[in-house]
């Protein structure tokens, strides 16, 4: 008889969500949707096929900038058919299998990423700091077993997540929070002991993206210090300028996934419209952003981008 009840209680599938109340107007957000999609995966596209196919641009800045590319067409083809799904053809259900791997590829990928800005912050200190051996302590191999590490890491600290939600029973509501699976949502819909799930996520967090921002923050400590050292205003705003483009992707990063994690874990009752809108921004305004903000900043990229359009 229990054998049955649990049976009947576990949920077979979950339930993703849009945007609640604005269901009539599906169709016009699906659209918007599809232009945020299209401007990421083109512009990230077209920023790895120019560095690749540029021999000048093998440097590692431009390397670490194909990393984050890579990143960001990573996220956004991890959520692009559930969240075209819902709002095209109001195809809500997923698997538990399906929403597990997705969770894991979005979690992998944010992971990677929190990585390759950091590297892009050791990056910008060397280049400042000590600019006649930055060839010679940034070579490529060395820039390839950073990203392999960067890969590593991500795999190794995210694999036991969807390895522990197998483990549970779902007899609690089925709806989730966004049109996407994350782990922070799916462990809630479990009637099954989180406590591990949920120590862990937070160990994981911190010790990722959280330890992560904190050395990114000590980066930009040492490159002010040494720019205050630079005794030409030209060149100490010079220098200054090469870090833009990489502190707009560490805000636009940082900071909507910090707010998301911070009201999974400890806003009970905030607004869920707030959560979904965060949800939104923390895995679509980046991708969308970072390959604009790089093409305007960065001269040299700017001029190659152009030339290849103009032809």
């Amino acid at each position: 008889m229990s054998a049955v009840n649990n049976t009947n209680f576990n949920c077979a599938v979950f339930l993703l969500i849009g945007i609640p109340g604005q269901e009539d107007v599906n169709l016009w957000i699906s659209v918007l949707f599809c232009i945020v999609y299209v401007i990421s995966i083109v512009g990230n596209s077209v920023i790895l096929f120019i560095i690749k196919t540029d021999p000048s641009l093998h440097e590692p800045m431009y390397i670490f900038l194909s990393m984050l590319a890579v990143t960001d067409l990573g996220l956004s083809i991890s959520t692009i058919s559930t969240t075209l799904g819902i709002f095209l053809f109001n195809s809500r259900e997923i698997s538990h299998d399906a929403c597990f791997a997705q969770m894991f590829f979005i979690h992998l990928f944010e992971c990677i990423e929190s990585s390759v800005l950091l590297l892009m912050a050791f990056d910008r200190f060397i280049a400042i700091h000590d600019p006649l051996r930055y060839a010679s302590i940034l070579t490529l191999p060395r820039i390839g077993k950073m990203g392999l590490v960067c890969v590593l890491r991500g795999v190794t600290v995210m694999l036991p997540f969807p390895i522990l939600l197998q483990q549970f029973q779902y007899c609690r509501s089925n709806v989730l929070s966004h049109c996407y699976c994350i782990n922070q949502d799916v462990m809630k819909m479990a009637c099954s002991d989180i406590r591990i799930n949920s120590i862990y996520g937070l160990c994981i967090t911190l010790l990722t993206e959280g330890l992560d921002s904190l050395l990114i923050f000590l980066s930009y400590v040492m490159i002010l210090k040494t720019v205050l050292s630079i005794t030409s205003q030209e060149e100490c705003l010079r220098a200054l300028n090469t870090c833009v483009s990489h502190l707009c992707a560490v805000l636009l990063f940082y900071t909507p996934m910090i707010g998301l994690s911070l009201l999974h874990r400890f806003g009970e009752g905030s607004s869920p419209l707030l959560q979904i809108l965060l949800g939104y921004i923390s895995l679509l305004v980046h991708p969308l952003i970072n390959p604009l903000v790089y093409s305007v900043k960065s001269k040299h990229l700017h001029a190659k981008i152009l030339r290849v359009f103009v032809k």
